[in-house]
């Protein structure tokens, strides 16, 4: 298991709290891969034994990936975001999805959304988007994904992209990846509007950037519009379609801008499960 860490002290502990059973698993590496910090996330992780730390310079994701794929020679391996909380019997169901001499090359545990200490336009969000549809095998955005070694081999290093789940994702067909039912991957939404149009800015700059954004804003809208069916809902689509567009104003002006950012949600990054 690889876990990226751009200054992410205050949650990491409490990432690494759930994966006990993991540190302790001889046959399990948890390398946490600290890129480009200035705070304690090193420090806060080398307090769980059994958990590998590395410490790049550079600020990048995709970096501290690959240098986790070079310290490693376990398959399958799991790139887990450092704020997701996932259970352990998820990471072992998704490795043995992709120790099986199948098709099944990527995967990843099922996710879910927590909202509980969101504000009422971003919970109105996301019960909007939890109606959406599902298009095919999506792997992207659930905050954490899988590739056994034969898929591995479908890319040489990850590419510096914003979007690396969505790079991720495309290099593989419907029949060669799968969510694998487990308990769901833990994913804290944003707390506060300007939180959520912070990280929904950098998900739609990163599907500019690889020109594959899923689906037009157009179709996309049309699709929430179609799932109401009362006033809650269309008020919930309402909140949907106005987060939507702003975050396609906002990522269009940046990436003309030619400007590079890491637009990250502060508002879940208390501390929490530090020991």
């Amino acid at each position: 298991m690889i876990i990226p860490a751009h200054n992410e002290g205050a949650v990491i502990g409490r990432t690494l709290t759930r994966l006990r059973p993991l540190l302790d698993d001889p046959d399990v590496d948890v390398l946490v891969v600290c890129n480009g910090c200035v705070d304690d996330t090193a420090e806060v992780a080398r307090r769980f034994p059994g958990a590998v730390v590395l410490e790049i310079d550079a600020s990048s994701k995709p970096a501290a990936m690959n240098a986790g794929d070079r310290a490693t020679e376990r398959w399958p391996r799991l790139y887990l975001d450092a704020d997701i909380e996932v259970e352990p019997s998820a990471v072992y169901a998704v490795f043995r999805q992709l120790a099986e001499p199948e098709q099944i090359v990527a995967a990843r545990p099922e996710a879910a959304f927590d909202t509980a200490d969101a504000s009422w336009p971003v919970r109105a969000y996301y019960r909007a988007r939890t109606r959406l549809p599902e298009e095919g095998v999506r792997l992207w955005g659930a905050g954490g994904y899988a590739v056994s070694r034969k898929g591995h081999e479908r890319f040489a290093a990850f590419p510096e992209v914003t979007a690396d789940d969505s790079y991720f994702d495309a290099l593989f067909s419907d029949d060669e990846k799968t969510v694998v039912p487990t308990p769901p991957m833990r994913i804290r939404t944003p707390q506060t509007s300007s939180a959520l149009l912070a990280i929904l800015t950098r998900h739609r700059r990163g599907h500019v950037e690889l020109s594959s954004v899923p689906a037009g804003s157009g179709q996309r809208l049309r699709a929430v519009a179609g799932t109401v069916r009362g006033p809650r809902s269309a008020l919930d689509a309402a909140c949907y379609a106005a987060f939507a567009v702003v975050a396609h104003l906002r990522s269009r002006s940046v990436v003309g801008s030619g400007t590079s950012r890491w637009e990250k949600d502060a508002s879940t990054r208390t501390a929490a499960g530090v020991h």
